[in-house]
């Protein structure tokens, strides 16, 4: 498979997470489309983006979404 461009390339659901991830400004572009205009990077999220080699980025949309939600119970 070849390295996906985090930086320009088109991300969607299932665009899968590889050892070349980056947090970039098209990643963070995605995020916001996927989790609304609250999302944010943080340690925690970033390390298990790093960890999550093979899932997707919907996968990862579900993970943020999933961790945001109980600080807005």
């Amino acid at each position: 498979m070849a390295a996906f461009d985090w930086h320009g390339g088109r991300i969607t659901r299932r665009t899968p997470i590889q050892a070349n991830y980056r947090n970039t400004q098209n990643v963070r572009r995605y995020f916001r489309a996927a989790c609304g205009d609250d999302f944010k990077f943080n340690r925690a999220f970033m390390a298990w983006m790093k960890a999550s080699v093979g899932k997707t980025m919907g996968d990862a949309a579900d993970e943020w979404r999933r961790r945001n939600a109980r600080k807005s119970d």
